[in-house]
Protein backbone atom coordinates (compact mmCIF):
# COMPACT_ATOMS: atom_id res chain seq x y z
CA UNK A 1 0.00 0.00 0.00
CA UNK A 2 0.81 3.48 -1.01
CA UNK A 3 1.99 6.18 1.17
CA UNK A 4 -0.63 8.38 -0.02
CA UNK A 5 -3.16 5.44 0.45
CA UNK A 6 -1.82 4.76 4.34
CA UNK A 7 -2.84 8.88 4.83
CA UNK A 8 -6.08 7.71 3.53
CA UNK A 9 -6.82 5.63 6.18
CA UNK A 10 -4.91 7.24 8.99
CA UNK A 11 -7.65 10.21 8.37
CA UNK A 12 -10.78 8.27 7.60
CA UNK A 13 -9.77 5.72 10.58
CA UNK A 14 -12.47 7.42 13.40
CA UNK A 15 -15.55 6.68 10.80
CA UNK A 16 -14.12 3.19 9.72
CA UNK A 17 -13.99 2.52 13.39
CA UNK A 18 -17.95 4.00 13.60
CA UNK A 19 -19.28 2.67 10.89
CA UNK A 20 -17.40 -0.57 9.59
CA UNK A 21 -20.10 -3.74 10.06
CA UNK A 22 -17.10 -5.74 10.47
CA UNK A 23 -18.71 -9.28 10.69
CA UNK A 24 -19.74 -8.83 7.58
CA UNK A 25 -16.69 -8.66 5.79
CA UNK A 26 -14.64 -11.75 6.78
CA UNK A 27 -15.71 -14.15 3.79
CA UNK A 28 -15.06 -11.62 1.52
CA UNK A 29 -11.97 -10.84 2.88
CA UNK A 30 -11.40 -14.09 2.54
CA UNK A 31 -12.22 -14.68 -1.18
CA UNK A 32 -10.09 -11.52 -2.06
CA UNK A 33 -7.02 -13.12 -0.17
CA UNK A 34 -6.50 -9.47 1.12
CA UNK A 35 -6.40 -11.29 5.00
CA UNK A 36 -5.02 -15.16 5.46
CA UNK A 37 -7.63 -17.13 7.91
CA UNK A 38 -5.08 -16.67 10.84
CA UNK A 39 -5.25 -12.91 10.43
CA UNK A 40 -8.91 -12.52 10.24
CA UNK A 41 -8.76 -14.99 13.49
CA UNK A 42 -6.61 -12.64 15.41
CA UNK A 43 -8.75 -9.78 14.13
CA UNK A 44 -12.02 -11.31 15.60
CA UNK A 45 -10.24 -11.93 19.07
CA UNK A 46 -9.32 -8.36 19.15
CA UNK A 47 -12.36 -7.79 21.69
CA UNK A 48 -15.31 -5.51 20.98
CA UNK A 49 -16.72 -4.56 17.50
CA UNK A 50 -14.77 -0.96 17.56
CA UNK A 51 -11.77 -2.92 18.59
CA UNK A 52 -12.11 -5.38 15.76
CA UNK A 53 -12.58 -2.85 13.48
CA UNK A 54 -9.38 -0.47 14.95
CA UNK A 55 -7.42 -3.69 14.74
CA UNK A 56 -8.57 -4.51 10.78
CA UNK A 57 -7.66 -0.69 9.65
CA UNK A 58 -4.41 -1.21 11.01
CA UNK A 59 -3.48 -4.51 9.88
CA UNK A 60 -4.90 -3.22 6.28
CA UNK A 61 -2.09 -0.22 6.30
CA UNK A 62 -0.10 -3.45 6.25
CA UNK A 63 -1.18 -5.09 2.86
CA UNK A 64 -0.08 -4.56 -0.62
CA UNK A 65 -0.61 -1.99 -2.77
CA UNK A 66 -4.05 -3.23 -4.22
CA UNK A 67 -5.08 -3.62 -0.52
CA UNK A 68 -7.27 -0.22 -0.46
CA UNK A 69 -9.14 -0.94 -3.83
CA UNK A 70 -9.35 -4.63 -2.58
CA UNK A 71 -11.42 -3.41 0.83
CA UNK A 72 -13.26 -0.98 -0.79
CA UNK A 73 -14.69 -3.82 -3.32
CA UNK A 74 -15.12 -6.22 -0.27
CA UNK A 75 -17.09 -3.19 1.34
CA UNK A 76 -20.06 -2.73 -1.79
CA UNK A 77 -20.02 -6.50 -2.01
CA UNK A 78 -21.09 -6.81 1.59
CA UNK A 79 -23.56 -3.68 1.25
CA UNK A 80 -21.19 -1.12 2.92
CA UNK A 81 -21.69 1.49 -0.11
CA UNK A 82 -21.46 4.74 2.05
CA UNK A 83 -17.70 3.79 3.23
CA UNK A 84 -17.17 2.53 -0.27
CA UNK A 85 -18.01 5.80 -1.65
CA UNK A 86 -16.76 7.41 0.81
CA UNK A 87 -12.91 6.08 0.28
CA UNK A 88 -13.53 5.86 -3.16
CA UNK A 89 -13.95 9.24 -3.23
CA UNK A 90 -11.47 10.64 -1.19
CA UNK A 91 -8.91 8.32 -2.82
CA UNK A 92 -9.46 10.32 -6.73
CA UNK A 93 -9.73 13.70 -4.91
CA UNK A 94 -5.53 12.81 -3.36
CA UNK A 95 -4.69 11.30 -6.96
CA UNK A 96 -1.08 12.75 -7.14
CA UNK A 97 -1.77 12.18 -11.32
CA UNK A 98 -3.73 15.42 -10.97
CA UNK A 99 -1.07 17.48 -8.78
CA UNK A 100 1.14 16.69 -11.23
CA UNK A 101 2.86 20.45 -12.29
CA UNK A 102 2.82 20.69 -16.70
CA UNK A 103 6.45 20.19 -18.31
CA UNK A 104 8.00 23.07 -18.72
CA UNK A 105 10.41 24.23 -22.09
CA UNK A 106 13.65 24.91 -21.52
CA UNK A 107 13.06 29.06 -21.47
CA UNK A 108 11.75 29.82 -18.07
CA UNK A 109 15.22 27.79 -16.09
CA UNK A 110 16.46 31.57 -17.36
CA UNK A 111 17.12 34.80 -15.02
CA UNK A 112 13.83 35.93 -13.67
CA UNK A 113 14.37 39.60 -16.59
CA UNK A 114 15.67 37.53 -19.31
CA UNK A 115 14.14 38.19 -22.50
CA UNK A 116 15.52 36.64 -25.92
CA UNK A 117 15.40 38.98 -28.95
CA UNK A 118 13.06 36.84 -31.16
CA UNK A 119 10.76 33.88 -29.86
CA UNK A 120 11.70 30.33 -31.69
CA UNK A 121 9.28 28.15 -32.87
CA UNK A 122 9.33 26.27 -29.66
CA UNK A 123 8.32 29.17 -27.34
CA UNK A 124 5.97 31.14 -29.01
CA UNK A 125 4.30 34.72 -27.76
CA UNK A 126 1.40 32.86 -27.61
CA UNK A 127 3.01 29.50 -25.74
CA UNK A 128 4.31 31.43 -23.19
CA UNK A 129 1.36 33.22 -22.39
CA UNK A 130 0.03 29.41 -21.54
CA UNK A 131 2.32 28.63 -19.58
CA UNK A 132 3.40 31.87 -17.53
CA UNK A 133 0.38 31.02 -14.76
CA UNK A 134 2.26 27.69 -14.14
CA UNK A 135 5.53 28.41 -14.57
CA UNK A 136 6.35 32.19 -12.85
CA UNK A 137 3.35 31.16 -10.37
CA UNK A 138 4.48 29.83 -6.97
CA UNK A 139 1.14 30.01 -6.33
CA UNK A 140 0.62 27.67 -9.26
CA UNK A 141 3.10 25.51 -8.40
CA UNK A 142 2.45 24.55 -4.84
CA UNK A 143 -1.24 24.55 -4.43
CA UNK A 144 -2.95 25.78 -1.37
CA UNK A 145 -3.57 22.18 -0.04
CA UNK A 146 -0.02 21.48 -0.54
CA UNK A 147 1.27 24.13 1.33
CA UNK A 148 3.60 23.98 4.34
CA UNK A 149 1.34 26.01 6.47
CA UNK A 150 -1.62 23.16 6.94
CA UNK A 151 1.22 21.45 9.09
CA UNK A 152 0.71 23.87 11.63
CA UNK A 153 -0.57 22.79 14.86
CA UNK A 154 -5.02 22.62 15.44
CA UNK A 155 -6.48 23.32 18.16
CA UNK A 156 -7.50 19.98 20.21
CA UNK A 157 -11.02 22.04 20.03
CA UNK A 158 -11.75 21.82 15.96
CA UNK A 159 -11.62 17.72 16.24
CA UNK A 160 -9.58 17.87 13.27
CA UNK A 161 -8.76 14.50 11.32
CA UNK A 162 -4.67 15.47 12.18
CA UNK A 163 -5.66 16.00 16.03
CA UNK A 164 -7.58 12.21 15.39
CA UNK A 165 -4.71 10.53 13.84
CA UNK A 166 -1.87 12.01 16.02
CA UNK A 167 -4.53 11.07 18.97
CA UNK A 168 -4.34 7.62 17.50
CA UNK A 169 -1.01 7.10 17.05
CA UNK A 170 -0.67 7.73 20.88
CA UNK A 171 -3.35 5.32 21.82
CA UNK A 172 -1.99 2.91 20.19
CA UNK A 173 1.76 3.11 21.89
CA UNK A 174 1.92 1.52 25.25
CA UNK A 175 4.93 3.34 25.82
CA UNK A 176 2.58 6.61 25.86
CA UNK A 177 -0.75 5.37 26.76
CA UNK A 178 -2.07 3.06 29.42
CA UNK A 179 -3.83 -0.34 27.86
CA UNK A 180 -7.38 -0.26 28.53
CA UNK A 181 -8.31 -3.70 26.33
CA UNK A 182 -9.80 -5.50 29.15
CA UNK A 183 -13.26 -6.57 29.43
CA UNK A 184 -14.87 -4.78 31.82
CA UNK A 185 -12.17 -2.20 32.03
CA UNK A 186 -11.70 -2.16 35.66
CA UNK A 187 -14.34 -1.97 38.76
CA UNK A 188 -15.90 1.84 39.08
CA UNK A 189 -17.46 2.50 42.78
CA UNK A 190 -20.01 4.98 42.62
CA UNK A 191 -20.73 6.35 46.33
CA UNK A 192 -23.49 8.47 46.00
CA UNK A 193 -24.36 10.13 50.08
CA UNK A 194 -27.85 12.26 49.77
CA UNK A 195 -29.26 11.91 53.11
CA UNK A 196 -27.77 12.94 56.32
CA UNK A 197 -28.54 12.01 60.06
CA UNK A 198 -30.23 14.74 61.86
CA UNK A 199 -27.22 15.00 64.54
CA UNK A 200 -24.84 15.51 61.25
CA UNK A 201 -26.48 18.75 61.01
CA UNK A 202 -26.20 18.81 57.02
CA UNK A 203 -29.03 18.88 54.51
CA UNK A 204 -29.96 16.25 52.05
CA UNK A 205 -28.12 16.73 48.77
CA UNK A 206 -31.20 16.74 46.23
CA UNK A 207 -30.26 16.25 42.94
CA UNK A 208 -27.77 13.83 43.77
CA UNK A 209 -29.03 10.62 42.25
CA UNK A 210 -29.53 12.75 39.21
CA UNK A 211 -25.82 12.86 39.47
CA UNK A 212 -25.30 9.34 40.04
CA UNK A 213 -27.23 7.96 37.60
CA UNK A 214 -25.67 9.85 35.16
CA UNK A 215 -22.18 8.78 36.12
CA UNK A 216 -23.39 5.24 35.97
CA UNK A 217 -24.28 4.90 32.76
CA UNK A 218 -21.94 6.30 31.58
CA UNK A 219 -18.99 4.54 32.54
CA UNK A 220 -21.16 1.37 32.10
CA UNK A 221 -20.83 2.68 28.32
CA UNK A 222 -16.99 3.06 28.88
CA UNK A 223 -16.78 -0.83 29.52
CA UNK A 224 -16.74 -0.39 33.69
CA UNK A 225 -18.50 -2.63 36.06
CA UNK A 226 -20.36 -0.20 37.76
CA UNK A 227 -21.47 -0.61 41.34
CA UNK A 228 -23.43 1.75 43.19
CA UNK A 229 -23.69 2.08 47.35
CA UNK A 230 -25.87 5.20 48.46
CA UNK A 231 -26.13 6.56 52.12
CA UNK A 232 -23.00 5.57 53.71
CA UNK A 233 -21.81 6.44 57.17
CA UNK A 234 -17.75 7.48 57.10
CA UNK A 235 -17.10 3.80 58.55
CA UNK A 236 -18.93 2.08 55.73
CA UNK A 237 -17.60 4.77 53.01
CA UNK A 238 -14.28 2.93 54.18
CA UNK A 239 -15.31 -0.29 54.37
CA UNK A 240 -16.54 -0.50 51.24
CA UNK A 241 -12.75 1.12 49.59
CA UNK A 242 -10.99 -1.76 51.48
CA UNK A 243 -13.43 -4.29 49.84
CA UNK A 244 -12.60 -3.11 46.21
CA UNK A 245 -9.03 -2.12 47.28
CA UNK A 246 -8.66 -6.07 48.48
CA UNK A 247 -10.20 -7.71 45.26
CA UNK A 248 -7.57 -8.88 42.69
CA UNK A 249 -7.61 -7.07 39.59
CA UNK A 250 -5.31 -8.75 37.73
CA UNK A 251 -7.28 -8.82 34.64
CA UNK A 252 -8.43 -5.93 34.98
CA UNK A 253 -6.49 -2.84 33.20
CA UNK A 254 -8.30 0.31 35.45
CA UNK A 255 -10.29 1.20 38.74
CA UNK A 256 -12.68 4.69 39.38
CA UNK A 257 -13.83 5.68 42.75
CA UNK A 258 -16.76 8.04 42.36
CA UNK A 259 -17.64 9.74 45.80
CA UNK A 260 -20.54 12.32 45.79
CA UNK A 261 -21.43 13.76 49.18
CA UNK A 262 -21.02 16.79 51.80
CA UNK A 263 -17.21 17.94 51.99
CA UNK A 264 -14.96 20.10 53.66
CA UNK A 265 -11.63 21.28 54.34
CA UNK A 266 -9.34 18.90 56.00
CA UNK A 267 -5.51 18.98 57.43
CA UNK A 268 -3.52 16.86 54.72
CA UNK A 269 -0.45 16.62 53.65
CA UNK A 270 -0.64 15.36 50.08
CA UNK A 271 -4.18 15.06 48.84
CA UNK A 272 -6.64 18.26 50.21
CA UNK A 273 -9.95 18.10 51.06
CA UNK A 274 -12.62 15.41 52.95
CA UNK A 275 -16.01 13.92 52.06
CA UNK A 276 -18.64 13.16 54.92
CA UNK A 277 -20.22 10.18 55.95
CA UNK A 278 -23.94 10.76 56.77
CA UNK A 279 -23.20 10.43 60.16
CA UNK A 280 -21.54 13.54 59.46
CA UNK A 281 -17.62 12.20 59.83
CA UNK A 282 -15.09 13.35 57.53
CA UNK A 283 -13.15 11.14 55.82
CA UNK A 284 -9.96 12.21 54.25
CA UNK A 285 -9.32 12.18 50.50
CA UNK A 286 -5.63 11.55 50.84
CA UNK A 287 -7.04 8.74 52.93
CA UNK A 288 -9.49 7.37 49.84
CA UNK A 289 -6.69 7.55 47.76
CA UNK A 290 -3.91 5.59 50.31
CA UNK A 291 -6.33 2.59 50.31
CA UNK A 292 -5.41 1.91 46.77
CA UNK A 293 -1.77 2.10 46.95
CA UNK A 294 0.77 -0.37 46.27
CA UNK A 295 0.85 -1.78 49.37
CA UNK A 296 -2.89 -2.05 49.95
CA UNK A 297 -3.88 -2.88 46.42
CA UNK A 298 -0.92 -5.06 44.56
CA UNK A 299 -2.87 -6.04 41.84
CA UNK A 300 -3.62 -2.23 40.67
CA UNK A 301 0.00 -1.94 40.81
CA UNK A 302 0.93 0.27 37.32
CA UNK A 303 -2.80 0.65 36.14
CA UNK A 304 -4.48 3.90 36.71
CA UNK A 305 -6.55 4.82 39.86
CA UNK A 306 -8.91 7.70 38.78
CA UNK A 307 -11.25 9.65 41.50
CA UNK A 308 -13.37 11.71 41.11
CA UNK A 309 -15.12 14.24 43.82
CA UNK A 310 -18.13 16.15 44.08
CA UNK A 311 -18.16 17.98 46.70
CA UNK A 312 -17.06 21.30 48.45
CA UNK A 313 -13.60 22.37 49.33
CA UNK A 314 -14.75 25.16 51.70
CA UNK A 315 -16.76 27.33 52.47
CA UNK A 316 -15.65 30.34 50.04
CA UNK A 317 -17.81 31.55 47.31
CA UNK A 318 -16.21 32.60 44.14
CA UNK A 319 -17.72 36.04 42.66
CA UNK A 320 -15.19 35.85 39.97
CA UNK A 321 -14.23 38.71 38.11
CA UNK A 322 -15.56 40.54 34.96
CA UNK A 323 -14.27 39.37 31.33
CA UNK A 324 -15.59 41.04 28.34
CA UNK A 325 -16.68 37.54 26.71
CA UNK A 326 -19.11 36.78 29.22
CA UNK A 327 -22.71 36.30 28.00
CA UNK A 328 -25.97 36.86 29.97
CA UNK A 329 -27.03 33.15 28.84
CA UNK A 330 -23.66 32.57 31.15
CA UNK A 331 -25.10 34.34 34.15
CA UNK A 332 -28.06 32.91 35.33
CA UNK A 333 -30.11 33.57 38.51
CA UNK A 334 -28.49 30.86 40.89
CA UNK A 335 -31.39 31.33 44.24
CA UNK A 336 -31.74 27.69 43.77
CA UNK A 337 -28.28 26.40 43.87
CA UNK A 338 -26.63 24.54 46.96
CA UNK A 339 -23.34 24.11 47.65
CA UNK A 340 -21.81 21.09 49.12
CA UNK A 341 -20.04 22.44 51.91
CA UNK A 342 -19.62 22.46 55.74
CA UNK A 343 -17.24 24.30 57.96
CA UNK A 344 -13.57 23.24 58.39
CA UNK A 345 -13.05 20.81 61.48
CA UNK A 346 -9.35 20.11 60.90
CA UNK A 347 -8.65 22.34 63.87
CA UNK A 348 -5.62 24.67 63.86
CA UNK A 349 -3.25 24.78 60.97
CA UNK A 350 0.11 25.74 61.22
CA UNK A 351 2.79 26.78 58.35
CA UNK A 352 3.78 23.25 57.49
CA UNK A 353 -0.70 22.28 56.90
CA UNK A 354 -2.22 25.21 54.64
CA UNK A 355 -5.31 23.70 53.66
CA UNK A 356 -5.28 25.26 50.05
CA UNK A 357 -1.89 24.32 49.18
CA UNK A 358 -0.01 20.91 49.41
CA UNK A 359 3.38 21.01 51.81
CA UNK A 360 4.90 18.44 50.74
CA UNK A 361 4.16 15.97 47.60
CA UNK A 362 4.24 12.17 47.37
CA UNK A 363 5.68 10.05 44.73
CA UNK A 364 2.62 7.38 44.18
CA UNK A 365 2.31 6.39 40.57
CA UNK A 366 -0.87 6.16 38.15
CA UNK A 367 -3.15 8.27 40.49
CA UNK A 368 -5.28 11.01 39.52
CA UNK A 369 -7.93 12.97 42.11
CA UNK A 370 -10.49 15.39 40.03
CA UNK A 371 -12.21 17.63 41.92
CA UNK A 372 -15.39 19.36 41.12
CA UNK A 373 -14.25 22.88 42.69
CA UNK A 374 -11.14 24.28 43.58
CA UNK A 375 -9.93 23.53 47.77
CA UNK A 376 -11.61 25.86 49.76
CA UNK A 377 -14.57 26.91 47.87
CA UNK A 378 -17.56 26.05 47.05
CA UNK A 379 -18.92 23.44 44.66
CA UNK A 380 -22.51 24.21 43.05
CA UNK A 381 -25.84 21.79 42.54
CA UNK A 382 -28.78 22.11 41.12
CA UNK A 383 -31.70 20.27 43.10
CA UNK A 384 -33.38 19.84 39.75
CA UNK A 385 -30.25 18.85 37.24
CA UNK A 386 -27.71 17.99 39.26
CA UNK A 387 -24.44 19.33 40.09
CA UNK A 388 -22.34 21.77 37.89
CA UNK A 389 -19.24 19.21 37.40
CA UNK A 390 -20.78 15.92 37.08
CA UNK A 391 -23.15 17.58 34.39
CA UNK A 392 -20.45 18.56 32.30
CA UNK A 393 -18.35 15.94 32.83
CA UNK A 394 -21.15 13.24 31.71
CA UNK A 395 -21.93 15.81 28.72
CA UNK A 396 -17.84 16.12 27.60
CA UNK A 397 -16.77 12.05 28.35
CA UNK A 398 -20.41 11.25 26.06
CA UNK A 399 -18.99 13.89 23.54
CA UNK A 400 -15.16 13.90 23.70
CA UNK A 401 -13.86 10.45 25.11
CA UNK A 402 -13.74 8.43 21.89
CA UNK A 403 -11.08 10.68 20.31
CA UNK A 404 -9.37 12.42 23.76
CA UNK A 405 -7.44 11.39 26.53
CA UNK A 406 -8.74 12.17 29.86
CA UNK A 407 -6.81 14.96 31.02
CA UNK A 408 -8.01 16.24 27.64
CA UNK A 409 -10.90 15.89 28.39
CA UNK A 410 -10.61 17.53 32.11
CA UNK A 411 -9.70 20.68 30.66
CA UNK A 412 -12.60 20.90 28.64
CA UNK A 413 -14.87 20.51 31.81
CA UNK A 414 -12.69 23.22 33.89
CA UNK A 415 -13.26 25.26 30.99
CA UNK A 416 -17.10 24.98 30.55
CA UNK A 417 -17.83 24.80 34.36
CA UNK A 418 -15.80 27.82 34.88
CA UNK A 419 -18.26 29.51 32.30
CA UNK A 420 -21.61 29.31 34.39
CA UNK A 421 -23.54 31.36 36.68
CA UNK A 422 -22.97 34.37 39.26
CA UNK A 423 -20.94 32.25 41.62
CA UNK A 424 -18.35 31.04 39.99
CA UNK A 425 -16.24 27.34 40.18
CA UNK A 426 -13.61 25.47 38.76
CA UNK A 427 -12.76 22.05 38.49
CA UNK A 428 -8.78 20.75 39.07
CA UNK A 429 -7.22 17.27 39.28
CA UNK A 430 -3.83 16.07 41.03
CA UNK A 431 -2.46 13.80 38.18
CA UNK A 432 -0.02 11.23 38.90
CA UNK A 433 -0.47 9.67 35.60
CA UNK A 434 2.80 8.64 33.91
CA UNK A 435 0.64 8.11 30.68
CA UNK A 436 -2.03 9.16 28.92
CA UNK A 437 -5.00 7.48 29.31
CA UNK A 438 -7.66 6.95 26.38
CA UNK A 439 -11.35 5.53 27.89
CA UNK A 440 -12.79 2.21 25.64
CA UNK A 441 -15.48 3.09 23.61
Amino acid sequence: MDEADRQLLRRSRVRLVKELQVAELWDALLSCELFTADMIEAIQHAGTRRDQARQLVIELETRGRQALPLFISCLEDTGQHTLASFLRASRQEQNPEALRPLPLTPFVLGPVGFQPEKPTAVASQAALGNLSPVVLGPEELCPAKLRPEVLRPVESSSGGFRDVCAQDGVRGNADLAYVLNAEPCGHCLVINNVNFSSASGLSARNGSNIDCEKLRRRFCSLHFAVEVKSDLTAKEMLLALVELAQRDHSALDCCVVIILSHGCQASHLQFPGAVYGTDGYPVPVERVVNIFNGTSCPSLGGKPKLFFIQACGGEQKDHGFEVASACPEDRPSGHNLEPDATPFQGGLRTSEDQVDAVSSLPTPSDILVSYSTFPGFVSWRDPKSGSWYVETLDHILGQWAPTEDLQSLLLRVANAVSERGIYKQIPGCFNFLRKKLFFKT
